[in-house]
């Protein structure tokens, strides 16, 4: 039986317009109606977190920066943090400081992002990100490192973005060699490096714990590097049809892509409330 339900973001419960359609927006209410816990499981910060999120009143735990947060918007408060350590910070600082990609960061919740890739982006309305999700999101900074190494022990998370993908291979395995990190992705376009501990799995287990639910109760739903850790945990792990193939590879379900309404699909077959439609 089903009693908590995990849920990626950004190619999974949004479409492909960044919003939570009202079919998956049915099933959420209808498993919620049935005791189940909606608890969503994001690389966003706290405050990328989507307006249709905030104000859907059936979510109250939202795992956040890929772990190393989870908030309680009930009582608009974090209740478990995962931070990176000081000295991974400092060592991931002397290893980025000179580089060309773009860095951004979350403390306490905010996202921050170099100031003069933030300006650019304002002025030339070009990134390979969404430019209109950069600019409402992110906090520009400038002197980023030495912004890094004051707040050392409250990052969540470093993001590291590439203009051009073909350089990721080569600066994974450098991150990879920082101390007490672990490194994931969430787009084709990043690598975030998270504390040792980090990860939507431990966050899973916190909030299993918190809820007194058991993880084989639970059933998670994903589509990316990010989530892989989440879907390992869980005892019912669904892929969305737009997926990476690794995901899909390891997920007990492939459910219809996030634009045609997946989240929900999962939602009737693994709850029993299919049998009612």
């Amino acid at each position: 039986m089903i009693k908590l339900i995990a849920l990626d973001l950004d190619g999974t419960t949004l479409n492909k317009k960044g919003k939570l359609s009202q079919g998956n927006r049915r099933a959420l209410q209808e498993a919620a109606d049935k005791g189940v816990a909606i608890v969503i499981a994001t690389g966003r910060p706290f405050v990328a977190l989507p307006q249709d999120i905030i104000d859907f009143e059936l979510v109250r735990y939202v795992l956040t920066s890929n772990g190393a947060r989870i908030f309680d918007l009930q009582e608009g408060k974090s209740v478990y943090e995962n931070c990176l350590q000081p000295h991974s910070v400092e060592a991931a600082v002397k290893l980025l400081e000179n580089t060309k990609h773009v860095l951004e960061t979350f403390v306490d919740g905010v996202a921050y992002i170099e100031g003069w890739y933030y300006r650019q982006v304002q002025q030339t309305r070009v990134s390979f990100k969404n430019v209109d999700y950069i600019l409402n999101t992110r906090c520009p900074q400038d002197d980023f490192y030495q912004f890094m190494l004051d707040n050392s022990s409250r990052i969540e998370n470093i993001n590291v973005n590439f203009e051009d993908t073909s350089e990721k291979p080569e600066m994974k395995l450098k991150l990879e060699a920082l101390p007490d990190v672990t490194i994931t992705s969430s787009f084709d376009h990043n690598l975030e490096i998270g504390g040792k501990t980090t990860s939507k799995a431990e966050a899973l287990r916190q909030m299993c714990k918190l809820l007194d639910v058991k993880l084989s109760e639970v059933m998670a739903v994903g589509d990316s590097p990010n989530d892989i850790s989440m879907l390992e945990e869980a005892g019912i792990a669904v892929a969305v049809a737009n997926a990476k193939p690794e995901i899909k590879a390891m997920a007990d379900y492939i459910a219809p892509d996030h634009d045609q309404d997946g989240v929900a699909d999962a939602i009737y077959r693994y709850t029993g409330m299919g049998k009612d439609r």
